[in-house]
């Protein structure tokens, strides 16, 4: 029996580099070309929440996002994803308790608000929440080409669980009213994706830690400039 000392993360996974990206390639074969729809729900939900002006808007980026996760949690961690590493099934029910939030919390109670005019929120704040949301949307799926990995690799916001995280933290940093409790869940997705991802030696095992890296760092900023702000009001 191997001491304990040598075993690494990767000896904990139950499945190999060339089952899941074979089981990557077969999901989003089967259910192309949602994909293509799912990217543009994406951006379009991040121009509403850019320029959003009415609770309508607000309601409605709320609703994309919770339908996306509940999505995320279904068709891929339980349906797929489990039957190869059974802790996914716990990761599902993460997901459906995510999109279940955002649907109550924001667009069944309009707890969630966006809003350019808002001072609350600092133009640099929503500017990293933008970009972040882009990149994850827009430039997460070119990941799979750019490493010479098939087009059937690539990771589509709504499809798979990176892009769905990382594109919600950059949603709720743009966000002026948010809880910052919503923001847990995606955080955990990012760091068990991007320690799953480096034990199975991916090159982009990088990329979901670093988007949790930089969406932490900056809800901290924000959280105290707004303490400031409420500090220099009561004076």
């Amino acid at each position: 029996m191997s001491e304990w000392w040598t075993y690494r993360l990767g000896s904990f996974l139950m499945f190999s580099a060339t089952t899941w990206e074979s089981m990557v390639a077969t999901y989003n074969r089967e259910l192309w070309p949602g994909q293509a729809l799912a990217l543009g729900l994406g951006l379009w939900a991040l121009a509403i929440a850019w320029r959003a002006r009415a609770p309508s808007h607000d309601r409605l980026v709320s609703a994309l996002l919770g339908g996306a996760w509940i999505w995320v949690g279904w068709a891929f961690l339980s349906r797929r994803f489990a039957t190869v590493n059974w802790p996914a099934e716990y990761l599902g029910w993460a997901f459906f308790l995510q999109g279940a939030a955002l649907l109550w919390l924001g667009a069944a109670r309009g707890g969630i608000a966006f809003g350019h005019a808002d001072r609350r929120v600092p133009e640099g704040a929503r500017a990293v929440g933008w970009a972040l949301a882009f990149a994850a949307i827009a430039g997460v799926p070119w990941l799979a080409p750019l490493l010479g990995k098939s087009w059937s690799q690539s990771q589509v916001f709504g499809f798979m669980p990176d892009p769905t995280a990382i594109s919600t933290l950059g949603f709720l940093l743009m966000a002026r009213r948010a809880p910052g409790w919503l923001s847990v869940i995606p955080v955990l997705a990012c760091a068990a994706s991007g320690a799953t991802l480096w034990a199975l030696q991916a090159p982009e095992a990088w990329v979901p830690v670093a988007a949790a890296t930089i969406a932490v760092c900056a809800l901290v900023i924000l959280r105290r400039g707004r303490s400031d702000a409420r500090s220099v009001g009561a004076l």
